[in-house]
């Protein structure tokens, strides 16, 4: 059960590292919305799998609010932004 552990740990920090790459080098306001999105997805997926590793429950309301306000701040961010100047 470690390895596993510890495989999904170096995919979920790689695809964190990929993600803020996107975030910081996003051409336009959407690219970096989506980068924060999956930012936000991919902290959840952390925090669930140390709670599976650990087997303590307490970060489970965590990360449904974590869920929560990752998809509210992605829709108030679309429904609220300003078109990007070319």
């Amino acid at each position: 059960m470690t390895v596993v552990m510890t495989v999904a740990a170096v995919l979920l920090s790689a695809a964190a590292v990929l993600t803020s790459y996107r975030i910081l080098a996003g051409p336009s306001t959407l690219d970096r919305m989506v980068g924060m999105d999956s930012l936000t997805a991919i902290f959840a997926s952390g925090l669930t799998v140390w709670a599976a590793y650990t087997g303590k429950t307490f970060v489970l309301p965590g990360i449904i609010a974590l869920a929560l306000v990752g998809f509210l701040g992605s829709a108030a961010v679309t429904r609220f932004r300003v078109r990007d100047d070319r």
